[in-house]
């Protein structure tokens, strides 16, 4: 088929400087999507997903180089994550001493150069300050023998521009690796579309010939050209081996970021990006389909719903079955924070409303590129309990950021990425606080003296005890675990969020003061007779009559019953 020529293909109006340079990216190939297989023939090909054990999971997000240290160089390793395997889930499912988490989301543990692993230089292998390859084999070995999954960051947007491909890419325009790459004889000047107007600049000249590639973060992670099918095919090479070695599935970065038609909004969420995640979902389902994949698309809901696909031919999405739901966390923190259960009914109204049906949304309250939890939240423990417990009722697979179980805090500026990814403290005591016998690699964020586990472990009031208690509780019930959601709270305002969860047979209530006052609610309509507490705090009750309930609640506590 012939080669179309991006002027062509962008739906803008090009200045013919820019035309023309994009027209030079056309010769080179970037412009070539021609050979991706068509969607139809790749729902033919693959199977449906079969990760029903990821629906109503609890995710736990470990940055390895700050859980725990195994050999006293000051970073944590995966040997070092591999013996604190029993504090995430022991196994038991009796136990009430460990967390009780059913996966694990590693940030990137493939070799690169910076602390934070996202300009990845082979991906083929662990980074040495981390272990070793047969290190990970022997993690995934020993989480699944707990019943724990692991997920890895695939970081695909981009890699490290010391990684071989760029290296070679980066030599001159005849290079092997020249159209892995995107690139242009001139500087575009586009802006980065988070922030058209004061964003970074996303051309970047290249000191060897004088031409300009594109790196949407920044010129240490030159993007990949999604449009080279050999590209592509590498990717999913690359997935399937780590498959191979164990993993059940991946992160996937910058999701929105993948292919570019132009500036400005153009950067984003374009169709051909959509397709290479059908593209990569069918393959993934035909490697491994009890796999599974959760997406970063840090937009609003609407958007954030594009990113499952159709659920009509693929259960759960042709795309990514769980995506990231930044509009959520920030609703909860907001909601906690002021007071207001509206902001967060509003929202879980909007995900029911736009979702496709079946989608398994994804949860959380902050992760490792926002504000700790704790800091958010002014370190109030009866804010942070009541954060934790409308997290781990509302639908869909909750994931929890290393740390906030404790009430981590940030360090003492939220400009600088590793204050908030600093070393788990798990005691007080020593001065390597139990995460390492030497010296952190970064110091400890404040209030460690109570923020740790060893203190939080032994207090059955602690915020620790608190998460232990509401992933048993979500455990427990079918109905909080993959249930339908159905709101009970008014629209209009109020300090009480509530709303049904019924899976099956069981129905439950769960009713959160987000006040610091007492709150009767209700009441909401039911055809229940009788109640029966899953989890409550103390005073809260429930008053069932005929066709409806009511309930009371102390300041920032929680009630849910199972209704019969």
């Amino acid at each position: 088929m012939p080669r179309r020529s991006h002027a062509s293909f962008f739906p803008v109006i090009l200045p013919a400087l820019a035309a023309a340079a994009l027209l030079a990216c056309a010769a080179s190939g970037l412009g070539d999507d021609n050979q991706r297989p068509p969607r139809r023939a790749l729902q033919r090909a693959a199977p449906s997903w079969n990760n029903d054990w990821s629906r109503g999971a609890v995710f736990y997000e470990a940055f390895v180089r700050s859980f725990q240290d195994s050999n006293g160089d000051g970073i944590g390793d995966l040997k070092g994550l591999i013996a604190k395997l029993d504090y995430l889930n022991d196994g038991n499912p009796d136990s009430t001493t460990d967390l009780g988490v059913d996966a694990l989301w590693l940030m990137p543990v493939f070799v690169s150069p910076s602390y934070h692993g996202y300009d990845t230089t082979d991906y083929e292998h662990i980074n040495p300050e981390y272990g070793t390859d047969d290190d990970f084999t022997t993690l995934c070995s020993e989480a699944h023998r707990r019943g724990i999954r692991v997920i890895v960051d695939f970081v695909i947007n981009h890699s490290g521009s010391g990684h071989p491909w760029f290296v070679d890419a980066s030599s001159g325009p005849t290079a092997a690796k020249r159209n892995w790459y995107v690139w242009s004889p001139v500087d575009l000047g586009w802006r980065q579309p988070w922030n058209l107007y004061g964003g970074a600049d996303t051309w970047h000249q290249n000191p060897a010939d004088g031409q300009w590639f594109y790196g949407v973060f920044w010129a240490g992670m030159p993007d990949l050209n999604i449009r080279n099918p050999e590209v592509r095919a590498e990717i999913k090479r690359l997935a399937t081996l780590w498959l191979s070695r164990g993993v059940d599935g991946f992160r996937l970065d910058a999701a929105r970021h993948l292919i570019e038609n132009g500036g400005g909004l153009l950067q984003v969420d374009q169709p051909e990006t959509h397709a290479f995640w059908r593209e990569l979902s069918a393959h993934v389902r035909s490697v491994k389909p009890e796999a599974t994949l959760v997406g970063e698309a840090w937009t609003d809901t609407p958007i954030i719903a594009t990113y499952y696909g159709s659920t009509a031919p693929v259960p759960g999405g042709d795309e990514l079955p769980m995506t990231f739901d930044f509009p959520l966390a920030a609703a909860i923190i907001q909601g906690v924070n002021t007071g207001d259960a509206s902001v967060i009914s509003g929202k879980l109204a909007e995900v029911q409303s736009v979702y496709p049906r079946g989608a398994n949304d994804a949860p959380f309250l902050t992760n490792h590129d926002m504000v700790r939890l704790a800091t958010q939240l002014g370190h109030d423990p009866a804010k942070l309990r009541n954060a934790a417990a409308i997290l781990l009722t509302v639908p869909g697979t909750p994931f929890l950021y290393y740390g906030e179980e404790v009430g981590l805090e940030n360090g003492s500026s939220d400009t600088d990425d590793r204050l908030k990814r600093t070393p788990m403290p798990w005691d007080a005591s020593s001065p390597g606080g139990g995460f390492t016998s030497g010296t952190p690699w970064f110091s400890f964020a404040p209030g460690r003296e109570t923020a740790n586990v060893a203190v939080q472990s032994a207090d059955p009031a602690s915020l620790l005890s608190r998460y232990r208690a509401l992933i048993r509780a979500r455990h427990a019930s079918a109905a909080l675990q993959r249930g339908d959601l159905r709101l009970a709270t008014a629209g209009g305002g109020g300090h009480v969020l509530a709303f049904f969860r019924a899976a099956g047979e069981e129905q439950v209530l769960v009713v959160h003061n987000v006040s610091d006052a007492i709150q009767t609610a209700g009441p909401y309509a039911t055809t229940a007779t009788a109640a029966e507490t899953v989890l409550a705090d103390s005073g809260a009750s429930v008053s069932v009559g005929t066709g409806s309930c009511s309930v009371t609640l102390l300041p920032r506590t929680t009630g849910i019953w199972r209704l019969r």
